[in-house]
């Protein structure tokens, strides 16, 4: 990697600029330089880009929407693509069809009139030695008063029959040590945005490039010597402007490295401070209650769930406040182990709680957990915001006075009316659905200063490379075995000329016995989508295909009460077929349910589908999952594609992850994961495991990642990624 970038870039030969990265200013640019002088190393790069020429208030606010505020925000605003233009070419050479650079002299302009009134067309008659064209512009009507004969000018476009079609041009006469910039040689194309060009801003990191001298170097140098790394002032000035793809992709991979180093950095330092400054609450080896209980139960623990067990154990049994991430395959098990981790806490004293983010799987914990629970004895509450205020003033009352209990609720666990007096235990249910300041709420409900022990659960196996960046801070736990007698779900993809197929398929399952989801993307139908709708489609299946059962219906819009009396009537075998919403995604156990019908399957994520189908499969008889799609996307295409035939869940979250990125899957956009500047995953995968594997071995050797040794490293990480922000991240 440092070999490749020893060369210091520049512009082919009569296009050379002051070598980069060397502290010098670049002609008239040497006026930003000096006006950054009197700041202190590293603010320089903290300077505004509104130091920078042709950076006035408007563009600087259209910068500042893209996260670009400062000279290091610039700087590190990589190019996504680069355009390899080779040395100007003379005229005469020019081939049709083909993309070519050209250095010209104008010998005269004129606008040519259109019958569109948004169409303008320029028009210049240029030459060179070796011969002449008409070049032509299109909408670059303010262009024409500058083409006066004689001026040189640098074209980079396309030559076609009715002449040089101009993409870029540049004018030669007084353009200073920027000529060639954006017409000759690699050029660099940056991210950009309707109000920025990515001119514009290839032409603001030229004058700022210089300035990457004062960059931070945050990887430790015997840490660089031994990964054979160049530094961060070579890196930035060749990623921007490369000798070739080769330096420029080298310079990449190098920042790429430093930003997944520096964040893994700041998630080890963040889990380092929550233990060293806060104490949970010690519990004693299980005892003869929980013992009693995990023998009570009518089926054996795999081993993935024995394995958990110890885990869970060892941190129950730490001063240190567990935070473990418990993330399994659709019906491996995870409601099980949060049970044995709360009763565990309620063997000793204390009270335990489960934080689910809808009413729908709170209720739906709650009754798992009575049917899973050591005995009567053993107090298990549900607190919603539809829980009857005279139960809720018990509720909180007995939970104030420290009576041991499991509490099971929503985001009303949390409001400042509700008290615990001895929390111990406190799991979170797919935590990533719930934000920093809930978490801590949750925390702040622990017995005085000490923090209750927190077990998150996810049923979304997440890839390895997002569960080092958004939950780096959490030890792991995977179930990837299913328990015994778990039949496979037969999956397929099916057009709408199998339709009538599909519902007799259906009947016949429901003639055996058996029950039926039906799953619609909308609740109520709507003008703007031609998606089916779960009221319509309620309404229309019980009058058409499935009229000789009877139909349910659930969705997030109907009251508790209405939602439990849905929800009853299918889990009892009352009702045949449940046509719901999303609702059911996560949470819902009907043994008998064997089908799972999805429409418009396009418009959902895979791991949604998976979800949805993990909410069959979970009896002894063999189940089934119909999904009536048209894709238009070839992203759409492969999710289908994908969840056909493949069954395991964390394959398919590998398969998620490289259809959307990092910054989609889990939603984690809305959920403060970073869109690392350098870094791409899971393509980075190598890079950000090397990168961990790196802190860790530092911080083992040191004891601290704030040793003096090891430089600047902590600071630039929390600069980068500051506890706000990856606070953020693991919500």
């Amino acid at each position: 990697m440092e070999a490749a970038l020893e060369r210091t870039p520049d512009r082919p030969s009569g296009y050379t600029p002051r070598a980069l990265g060397t502290g010098e200013a670049l002609g008239s640019d040497e006026l930003l330089a000096a006006s950054l002088m009197s700041l202190p190393r590293p603010s320089i790069l903290d300077a505004p880009i509104t130091k920078l020429k042709g950076a006035g208030p408007k563009l600087s606010e259209a910068a500042a929407e893209m996260g670009i505020s400062s000279l290091g925000d610039l700087l590190r605003h990589l190019p996504h693509s680069y355009r390899d233009r080779a040395n100007p070419v003379g005229l005469g050479d020019l081939r049709l069809g083909e993309e070519a650079t050209v250095e010209v002299e104008v010998a005269g302009a004129k606008l040519r009139p259109t019958r569109r009134r948004r169409l303008t067309i320029l028009e210049a008659d240029v030459f060179d030695p070796s011969g002449k064209v008409k070049a032509v512009w299109f909408n670059r009507a303010w262009l024409a008063d500058r083409l006066q004969p004689g001026v040189r000018l640098l074209l980079h476009g396309k030559l076609e029959k009715r002449g040089f079609n101009v993409s870029e041009h540049e004018f030669l006469d007084g353009a200073g040590d920027s000529a060639g910039l954006h017409t000759t040689g690699i050029v660099p194309v940056h991210p950009a945005s309707e109000r920025i060009r990515p001119q514009k801003l290839r032409e603001w990191v030229w004058q700022a490039v210089p300035m990457a001298r004062h960059a931070v170097e945050p990887i430790p140098g015997r840490l660089r010597r031994e990964l054979r790394m160049a530094g961060a002032t070579d890196s930035i000035v060749a990623s921007h402007f490369p000798i070739d793809e080769h330096q420029a992709e080298a310079a990449r991979e190098r920042l790429a490295f430093e930003e997944l180093f520096l964040y893994q950095a700041a998630l080890v330092s963040r889990r380092g401070q929550r233990v060293a400054s806060n104490k949970g609450v010690e519990l004693a080896p299980p005892g003869t209650e929980v013992a009693k209980w995990l023998d009570s139960l009518p089926f054996s623990l795999t081993g993935d769930q024995q394995r958990a067990l110890k885990e869970i154990d060892d941190d129950l049994g730490q001063a240190q406040p567990m935070q473990r991430l418990l993330m399994g395959e659709v019906g491996s098990g995870k409601t099980v182990l949060a049970l044995y981790a709360m009763l565990r806490a309620i063997e000793a004293g204390h009270q335990a709680a489960l934080m689910a983010p809808t009413e729908t799987l709170a209720e739906q914990h709650f009754r798992t957990l009575e049917s899973l629970r050591a005995s009567d004895a053993t107090k298990t509450t549900l607190l919603t915001s539809a829980t009857p205020p005279v139960e809720r003033r018990e509720l909180l009352e007995s939970l104030a006075s420290g009576q041991p209990q499991l509490v099971v609720g929503t985001h009303a666990l949390i409001q400042e009316t509700v008290e615990f007096s001895s929390l111990a235990v406190a799991v979170v249910d797919e935590q990533h659905r719930f934000g920093v300041r809930q978490r801590a709420a949750l925390d702040a409900k622990g017995p005085g200063k000490r923090l209750p022990h927190v077990l998150h659960m996810t049923a979304t196996p997440i890839p390895r490379t997002l569960s080092l960046t958004a939950y780096g801070d959490l030890d792991t736990t995977a179930l990837r075995e299913l328990p015994k007698g778990r039949q496979p779900i037969r999956t397929r993809v099916v057009d709408e000329e199998h339709r009538a197929a599909a519902y007799e398929f259906i009947r016949e399952r429901l003639r055996e016995g058996r029950q039926a989801y039906v799953v619609c993307p909308l609740v109520s139908e709507s003008e703007l989508t031609e998606a089916r709708a779960a009221e319509a489609e309620a309404k229309r299946l019980a009058r058409t295909e499935l009229r000789e059962f009877k139909v349910a219906l659930l969705h997030g819009q109907m009251s508790s009460q209405q939602k439990a009396r849905a929800m009853d009537a299918f889990s009892s075998g009352e009702a045949d077929v449940l046509v719901a919403t999303t609702v059911i995604e996560v949470g819902i156990d009907v043994a008998n349910a064997t089908v799972m019908l999805v429409e418009g399957a396009e418009r959902f994520g895979l791991s949604q589908l998976h979800q949805l189908r993990g909410r069959v499969g979970r009896g002894s008889h063999e189940s089934f999952c119909i999904l009536f799609g048209d894709p238009e996307s070839e992203a759409a295409k492969a999710r289908l594609e994908a969840i056909a035939g493949e069954g395991d869940g964390f394959a398919l979250a590998e398969v998620d992850l490289s259809i959307r990125g990092e910054g989609e899957i889990l939603g984690t956009r809305q959920h403060g994961l970073p869109r690392f500047r350098a870094a791409s995953l899971p393509e980075d995968t190598a890079l950000l495991l090397e990168a961990r594997r790196r802190v860790l071995e530092l911080r083992a050797r040191f004891g601290s990642l704030e040793a003096a040794e090891i430089g600047p490293l902590l600071d630039e990480a929390r600069r980068r990624f500051g506890d706000e922000r990856v606070e953020q991240v693991a919500a």
